[in-house]
């Protein structure tokens, strides 16, 4: 997988965000540097131009050597408290604006999905396609459950939404992952057992709960849930992360519950997943907080798509 859009702590350590908690730590007269072989000179002017947005002026650029492009970037908390060889000239035309903890893609130089990704996500689009009309039947069947397909799409960009926000929030490793897979999961066993064992509101009202799940998600900014002691941090973000995703299901599981084919309407929302999965590359584009609004958009699709006897 290409380094331009690959997740990992890496990723937040280079944007503006980190840059200003760097220069939050320096005491009076201090400095703060960076060197690596960073290859592309666009690259050295990206990372400057962050340092200078997050510390107020111009930081020193040395490029020690252009094979590679071996550079040390350097700015003083004050422009005092460094001195420079050459003045930096500034990034040149064309430099990509610096990436921020929304949208940490350093080493992606243009607003766009690769078109490796595009190939790729065509070709499972294709298999899975393929997949679901030898399991599920021809697609016509599935039209009076456009509203599952639909529902499928959302929950994977919800899901992928609660892994990166996990990420940011306790780092990119394997525990961190398997426990947001799992809490994923218990999500959808609890609304599943929820919706069985008790009776739960219409459908219009959970889908309201889920768009006020989904504001909340938008609200609540990465920074405040940083501020926390770790144990709240964790009751916090699983409440912000799983009240949309819980809600969801539960919504689906009514939805399902009401199909009169459970193999058609089933492999409708599994071809949504599919899809959603796909989507989330969207978030090199819009950044993981725009899939808030895109989620938004195919719930609200997927209510206006509701048959009318589910909503009574």
């Amino acid at each position: 997988m290409s380094g331009a859009s690959s997740l990992r702590l890496e990723s937040y350590l280079f944007t503006e965000e980190a840059m200003r908690a760097a220069r939050e730590h320096l005491k009076p007269g201090g400095a703060f540097s960076m060197y690596n072989y960073y290859r592309e000179s666009w690259l050295v002017d990206r990372l400057a131009s962050t340092m200078q947005n997050a510390f107020g002026h111009k930081p020193c650029v040395d490029v020690v050597s252009t094979a590679g492009q071996q550079a040390v970037i350097t700015a003083g908390l004050t422009p005092d408290a460094q001195r420079c060889g050459p003045e930096w000239a500034g990034a040149a035309a064309g430099t990509p604006a610096p990436t921020g903890d929304d949208r940490p893609f350093l080493y992606l130089k243009d607003s766009t999905i690769p078109s490796l990704y595009i190939i790729t996500l065509g070709l499972i689009l294709i298999v899975s396609l393929l997949a679901v009309r030898v399991v599920a039947g021809p697609f016509a069947r599935m039209r009076p459950y456009a509203d599952l397909f639909l529902l499928g799409v959302g929950f994977l960009l919800l899901e992928t939404k609660s892994v990166t926000g996990f990420a940011l929030l306790f780092g990119t490793t394997w525990v961190v992952n398997a426990i947001v897979f799992a809490g994923v999961l218990v999500a959808v066993l609890a609304a599943v057992e929820v919706t069985r064992r008790f009776r739960t509101p219409p459908l219009p009202v959970m889908y309201g709960v889920l768009f006020a799940g989904l504001v909340l998600a938008w609200l609540v900014p990465n920074t405040w849930l940083l501020g926390l002691p770790v144990p709240v941090r964790v009751v916090a973000a699983v409440t912000v992360a799983f009240l949309p995703i819980f809600a969801a299901n539960v919504v689906f599981a009514k939805r399902f519950s009401e199909s009169a084919d459970a193999t058609t309407s089933f492999g409708a929302n599994l071809l949504g997943a599919m899809v959603g999965g796909c989507l989330e590359y969207l978030a090199l584009v819009v950044g993981y907080k725009g899939l808030l609004i895109v989620a938004a958009v195919l719930y609200l699709g997927a209510f206006a798509l509701l048959p009318r006897r589910a909503v009574a």
